[in-house]
């Protein structure tokens, strides 16, 4: 599969579990826990995915370089939070806080991703290209599923 839909759809997942886990209360402790231990399992696969095929490829390009250097600063950012996150009680007043901050963070990454860096990747990458990244992204994704 081409490498930059694999992330859209990783991506679509993301907003749809961001989406679900800020309508959830306080009262729903285990909904929130097992909602968030789902959505930090897929965010760092994807992390990984991105990190150690799509980032060092597209970094090469001087059009990319920028980009790609933000795209390690904002995965950098949502670690802290989803660590702090993980440390919350999911009955814990700031969770709902933590998380809607979480998921501006994401959001703004999907959408500078899929807005800008997706576009200039598809300009570097020909299809042969994008199709390899895709399978060392599945290669990543196999792996880390299996652990």
């Amino acid at each position: 599969m081409d490498g930059l839909k694999l992330l859209k759809e990783d991506h679509d997942r993301f907003k749809k579990l961001l989406a679900e886990g800020e309508e959830t209360t306080e009262r729903a402790r285990v909904g929130r826990s097992k909602l968030f231990e789902d959505l930090k399992r897929q965010v760092e696969i994807h992390e990984r995915m991105e990190e150690e095929v799509l980032y060092p490829a597209l970094k090469a390009h001087p059009k990319a370089k920028e980009i790609v250097l933000e795209g390690y600063e904002e995965h950098h950012v949502a670690d802290l939070i989803l660590a702090e996150i993980a440390e919350t009680d999911p009955s814990d007043e700031r969770w709902a806080a933590k998380f809607k901050v979480l998921k501006e963070s994401l959001e703004h990454h999907i959408e500078e991703e899929e807005g800008d860096m997706f576009p200039k990747a598809r300009g570097i990458f020909d299809s042969d290209e994008l199709e390899e990244l895709g399978a060392a992204m599945e290669q990543i994704r196999t792996e880390s599923l299996v652990k």
